[in-house]
């Protein structure tokens, strides 16, 4: 089986020390996780592989199932700043990335002076995010994707690591809108949180209603979780995993040959969806105490990944076509 290791790297050795080494501080982040998030593990697994990744994540799910909570609780263990911006439909972009305000010297002259906004943190908590106007979503886009935001001509740099975990309610809700499909793509992942299980519901009962509550406490630091981030990107990957990512990946997008796809798909992911997926298949594998990411983890990974950047035809969206029914389709016919 051939493996590829990034250009420039040490030998695998020497990754698969430094995951060893790793993998405890992982084990006591999932550990103080769970003492304040209930089941949901496929939810805290999916956002702490698109945080080992070094992107951004969409939680989305109806209003109650703790997704602003567990934003809360992961800022707390990986010992990141953290910021929160409320987002409604009154909420101008000034108001997430800062503004200028207007000072005067002792000797008379005036010059502007840049006030940071929310934004500038570790970790931004957009809050309800698809219930502020598309211009004031499309504030987060430079951000996202260049670490930066330019103001009055000049560039302001954004802290390191950063990271916007959003949570959305879903479209039906009234007071939405939807989010701009380039803004959709900066996303590493969309991660849907459902209602929990009997189990999980019956420990939120016990444990969240009497005097005393859990609490998180810090694991890692900012430099520990930036070195965990580069980790990710060096370990190796075996050949067949960056086909299978290719594979399915294009296969995806109509004209392809693939007749779910060209049957139902209108447009698909681009080469962004294909290095989430390269990313996360590794930070998956390193959350899970492997050294080397497997087929099994992309298909894992297809729906999060794909889901936000494909969009349906009218006639498929009419038959009552889901994305993630073609996706299903798409992993089932992967070798």
């Amino acid at each position: 089986m051939s493996i590829h290791s990034p250009a420039g790297t040490p030998d695998e050795k020497q990754v698969i020390a430094e995951a060893e080494a790793a993998l405890n501080g992982i084990k006591a982040m999932r550990a103080e996780i769970g003492k304040v998030i209930f089941g949901q593990e496929q939810v805290v697994e999916n956002a702490i592989v698109a945080i080992l990744s070094g992107g951004h994540a969409l939680l989305v799910g109806v209003p109650g199932l703790a997704k602003t909570k567990l934003v809360e609780t992961l800022g707390t263990v990986l010992g990141l700043s953290e910021g929160r911006v409320q987002f409604t439909p009154d909420l101008m972009p000034s108001d997430i990335l800062g503004s200028e305000v207007l000072e005067q010297d002792e000797d008379g002259k005036r010059s502007f002076r840049f006030v940071k906004g929310p934004i500038f943190t570790q970790l931004l908590m957009a809050d309800e995010i698809n219930r502020a106007s598309p211009r004031t979503q499309s504030a987060l886009l430079q951000a996202m994707q260049e670490y930066h935001v330019t103001f009055g001509g000049q560039r302001h740099d954004l802290p390191q690591p950063f990271h916007v975990l959003a949570t959305q309610n879903p479209l039906e809700q009234e007071g939405t809108y939807p989010l701009p499909e380039a803004q959709l793509d900066r996303f590493l992942l969309q991660i849907d949180v459902d209602y929990p299980d009997i189990e999980a519901e019956r420990r939120i009962l016990l444990e969240t209603t009497g005097t005393e509550i859990g609490t998180a406490e810090p694991v890692f630091t900012a430099a520990r979780l930036a070195a965990l981030q580069t980790l990710v990107r060096r370990m190796p990957v075996p050949e067949s995993v960056v086909t299978g990512i290719l594979d399915l990946v294009r296969s995806a997008r109509p004209g392809t040959g693939h007749a779910s796809t060209d049957a139902h798909v209108a447009w698909g992911p681009g080469p962004r969806a294909s290095q989430a997926l390269m990313l996360c298949s590794r930070a998956r594998a390193l959350y899970d105490g492997r050294f080397a990411p497997s087929i099994d983890d992309v298909k894992a990974l297809a729906a999060p990944v794909l889901q936000h950047r494909m969009a349906l035809t009218f006639a498929a969206r009419a038959e009552g076509v889901s994305i993630r029914n073609v996706i299903s389709e798409l992993v089932d016919s992967m070798e």
